[in-house]
């Protein structure tokens, strides 16, 4: 028989690439959206991966995917459509630019959408299962995360809704919600720059939150946990008899979901306290 084939999307690094390989070493034959020409020559050697040029903000650039998938999985369809692309925004909602909100919401929320109409009908053909990635933002939103968190809301409400939708046709669909996770993105939450770039105002209003925010996540790349954990609750989605309609992935995942659920005012209040403990010890 053949390989199941599935399509994940921001497959350069991250969860992405990992789940990339990991389902390619487990039989499947995987296309591998990337954005650029080096993240596809970094993974033409790779066994049970073809690497696919794929902006989900172009429209063009997803009508040229469709066509790959098309031709790769043929009569028997997609097995599988994993929507992980996505960026990050980080710092006051007040101060953060509106074309940098509208650019994550362009790419985590509509491009995802984007993606998935125009795979339907390959995942029709192939009883195939959809997996939104989502995150522990998706739940809760957590201070100078606003923008992100927002579009992670979204794709969490779009994946309820398509899960209900898809149903009758036979077209599975989960959410994962992973917590902190070894990726480079911490990269990016480890360094003031982007958000010292807002203006001189961020220091004046927000310098204690800006501190603890890049304190918080230094110490959640200490923490975090495998991209690989992420990968197997991806596998599970879309290969089990009976998938989960959310995966959440990681302790403080479940932790602060239990909060935000039960004891939101507990919550923020511990996010408060946190805050002002971390700028009494800089002062």
């Amino acid at each position: 028989m053949s390989a199941p084939v599935a399509l994940v999307t921001g497959a350069s690094t991250g969860i992405g690439r990992t789940t990339a390989l990991h389902l390619a070493a487990r039989g499947w034959e995987v296309l591998a959206g990337v954005r650029t020409d080096a993240a596809a020559a970094s993974l033409e050697e790779v066994d049970g991966v073809r690497p696919v040029l794929l902006d989900v903000t172009d429209p063009t650039s997803v009508k040229a995917a469709a066509g790959v998938v098309a031709e790769v999985a043929g009569p028997r369809g997609l097995a599988g459509l994993v929507n992980n692309a996505g960026i990050q925004a980080v710092g006051p909602l007040e101060l953060l630019p509106v074309d940098r909100v509208r650019d994550v919401l362009e790419t985590n929320v509509l491009g995802q959408v984007a993606v998935t109409q125009s795979l339907l009908p390959q995942l029709r053909a192939g009883t195939g299962r959809i997996v939104f990635l989502s995150s522990l933002s998706g739940a809760v939103a957590l201070p100078f995360l606003g923008a992100y968190a927002a579009s992670k809301h979204a794709v969490e409400a779009i994946g309820d809704s398509w899960r209900r939708e898809l149903r009758p046709h036979g077209i599975r669909v989960a959410i994962v919600e992973p917590g902190n996770i070894a990726t480079p993105i911490w990269d990016k939450g480890l360094d003031p720059a982007p958000m010292d770039a807002l203006g001189p105002d961020l220091r004046r209003l927000y310098g204690s939150g800006v501190d603890f925010t890049v304190a918080q996540a230094r110490h959640a790349a200490e923490v975090a946990i495998p991209p690989e954990r992420v990968a197997a609750a991806i596998e599970h989605a879309l290969t089990a008899r009976r998938p989960r309609q959310r995966y959440l992935v990681g302790t403080d995942a479940r932790i602060a979901v239990r909060l935000q659920r039960h004891a939101p005012r507990l919550l923020d209040r511990l996010l408060t306290a946190a805050m002002e403990r971390d700028a009494r010890r800089r002062t």
